[in-house]
Parts: C-alpha cells; sequence; structure tokens
C-alpha cells in the first residue's frame, strides 16, 4: 500500500442509528459524518451537500459579525409564568429546561456590532430554546432593539428562527405580533434599513410579523418557511402541495422573500446591500 494512501484520512463509516463521537456531526441531509472543526470553518454549511445545519443564537451572530464586534443588550428581561399554564408540566419547568440548556433566560439574543466595518444592531433567535417560540420577552427584546436601532442611527439585522407563537402565553405571545411592527415602524420613519434572515424554519405569528415586514428579506436556502406547517395546510385542502412548496427557493420564485443567499456569503452580501441603503461604499463605514 502506497503510503500516500495509508495517511490519508478517510471518510467515518457510520452505521444507521449509532451515535457520532464528539469529534463529528452527521448531516441531516447526506447523512455523512463532518468533522465539527471542518462545520466551524464552514459556517455550519455541509462541504458535501450544501446543507445548512441550525445554529443557536452565539453561532449565528459569530458568523455574521466581525469578531470580536458584538456587545450583547439583552437578557435583562425573564419570563414569568402570568396565566400559571400547565399541560403535560408546568410552564415555569419548561422554562427552567430551555434555560439550563442554552445558557439565556429566552429564546432571543440581542446587540450591536459591525458587519465588514459597518455598525449594526442585530437579533437572533434561538431554535433550541423552545423551538425558538415567541413570547412576551421575544418581543421585549426585538421591540428594543429596534428601538436603539432608532436612537443610535444603525440598520437593524435580525435572522429569525421559529416554530411560532408560544403557547404557553396564550394572548400574550399574540400580542407580540402588533408590539414588534410597531416598533419596527421607528426604523422607517428615520430612513434606517431593516433586513430580516428567515433561516429553517420560521414559522406561525413570526411569520406572520417582524420576520417579513422588513425592508429586505433574505432566506437561507432550502428553509421551511410559512405560516402553518405544509402537513396541516395538505390534511386542510385534501390536495398534494407543489415539489418544495414553502421552501425558500419556492417563495423566491413567488416573490415571497427578496433573495436566497448562502450563509457564507452573508456577511459579504449584507456589508454590500446595507451600505447602498445607508449610502456608506465599502470603505467609508470605519471612517
Amino acid at each position: 500500500m502506497a503510503l500516500d494512501r495509508f495517511f490519508r484520512r478517510r471518510r467515518p463509516q457510520q452505521q444507521a442509528g449509532a451515535e457520532l463521537p464528539d469529534l463529528w456531526t452527521q448531516c441531516p441531509q447526506c447523512k455523512e459524518g463532518v468533522y465539527n472543526r471542518d462545520l466551524d470553518l464552514n459556517a455550519h454549511v455541509c462541504p458535501r451537500c450544501g446543507h445548512h445545519l441550525r445554529l443557536d443564537a452565539g453561532q449565528r451572530l459569530a458568523v455574521l459579525l466581525d469578531p470580536g464586534s458584538f456587545q450583547q443588550r439583552s437578557g435583562r428581561v425573564h419570563p414569568i409564568d402570568p396565566l400559571g399554564f400547565e399541560d403535560t408540566e408546568p410552564y415555569p419547568a419548561r422554562l427552567a429546561r430551555a434555560q439550563k440548556k442554552t445558557g439565556r433566560p429566552d429564546a432571543i439574543l440581542t446587540g450591536t456590532g459591525s458587519i465588514l466595518g459597518l455598525p449594526v444592531t442585530v437579533a437572533a433567535m434561538d431554535f433550541a430554546f423552545s423551538g425558538g417560540s415567541m413570547g412576551s420577552v421575544v418581543g421585549e427584546e426585538i421591540a428594543r432593539a429596534a428601538e436603539h436601532a432608532a436612537g443610535a442611527g444603525t440598520p437593524f439585522v435580525l435572522v429569525a428562527a421559529s416554530g411560532g407563537a408560544r403557547m404557553q402565553e396564550s394572548a400574550l405571545s399574540l400580542m407580540q405580533m402588533a408590539k414588534t411592527t410597531v416598533a419596527l415602524e421607528g426604523l422607517a420613519e428615520r430612513g434606517l434599513p431593516y433586513v430580516s434572515i428567515l433561516s429553517d424554519p420560521t414559522t406561525g405569528g413570526v411569520t406572520a410579523s417582524f420576520a417579513t415586514v422588513a425592508d429586505v428579506i433574505v432566506a437561507e436556502p432550502g428553509a421551511l418557511i410559512g405560516f402553518a406547517g405544509p402537513r396541516v395546510i395538505q390534511q386542510t385542502i385534501r390536495q398534494n402541495l407543489p415539489e418544495g412548496f414553502q421552501r425558500a427557493e419556492f417563495l423566491l420564485e413567488h416573490g415571497m422573500v427578496d433573495a436566497v443567499v448562502d450563509r457564507r456569503e452573508h456577511r459579504t452580501y449584507l456589508r454590500s446591500l446595507l451600505g447602498v441603503l445607508t449610502r456608506q461604499p465599502a470603505g467609508e463605514a470605519s471612517a
């Protein structure tokens, strides 16, 4: 056997149902094992099939912003249980488990940073926290972030990832749809751009409110985007849905989103887009 063949790195041979070691992650689409280090270097996009793996809020902002530029603003508002909601378990128990899992009080992370030198205000939803569901804290943090962006004169970039409104907060959750939309009006009044990035999945009341009222709506490749899920729609209308229904590319073709952009290109795409919208070409933002 030639020495180059002996030392050549081999792909992991993964058996169905077996767990991968901590050094590897199995791509949900192509089922190939990928080195976690390779995923980190590739913005958590599978280098073999291009599938965009889900990111938590911290990972998202690390991919999006200039290194070391992020300054957190969220985290001081904590959810409560005003309705005393209980289904299979009390709502506070669900919150405690999600908080322990993610290390943050709710499904949102906001702050300030820069994208290739351009100052921005950012918000990223965390699907790992109760499916990124929108409760009172999520609505409050997004409203505060929008108000900060308007006051500071910076563009606002939001990354959505959510299963919709949080059922444990009932009507209080639904009220966040109006609250966030009104807060975002302040950006329009100041002539400041608001860009939303729809990741997989973005559904329910989030899609019906702040995620789709942006000046420019960007989607990640293959992202599931919609109000009700495709299975619910199919069962309701009793018809087969078109291939790719509610996926980013289908929605781009039908005019619901403005662009489908590979995550690895988000930073350069947003810098160019925001530079045009704020009349700050590359090289002028840090001046």
